[in-house]
């Protein structure tokens, strides 16, 4: 299920991000979807890289894109702004992945 929902997640990433270069005229919007794109593509394909050896990491990192991504696409499609409150939580959850995937790879 992890590797479908990366392959999904990263289809999102993309699509974001060619919305963000190609389909929005305020550069802010333009800007947060390709931020979020990006992170959310990486970590899909992080995801799907360490989910063999560190399944939970793995989910962890999809999670943390998400809600990384997501608050931006939002503020992006014109939500509110305080979302942006959001996105750090979503980073957080993303750096804790890393380190999780670490501690996985350095107990083998």
């Amino acid at each position: 299920m992890i590797g479908v929902l990366a392959c999904l997640s990263a289809a999102i990433a993309i699509g974001a991000g060619a919305f963000g270069a190609h389909g929005v005229a305020d550069p802010k919007a333009a800007d947060w979807l390709r931020t979020g794109g990006l992170y959310q593509l990486v970590h899909a394909v992080a995801a799907i890289a360490v989910m063999g050896t560190a399944r939970g990491a793995a989910a962890l990192m999809l999670a943390g894109a998400a809600v990384f991504a997501v608050s931006l696409y939002i503020m992006a499609l014109g939500g509110p702004r305080w979302l942006g409150a959001v996105t750090p939580i979503g980073g957080t959850l993303m750096i804790a992945a890393w380190l999780w995937a670490a501690w996985a790879f350095a107990q083998r």
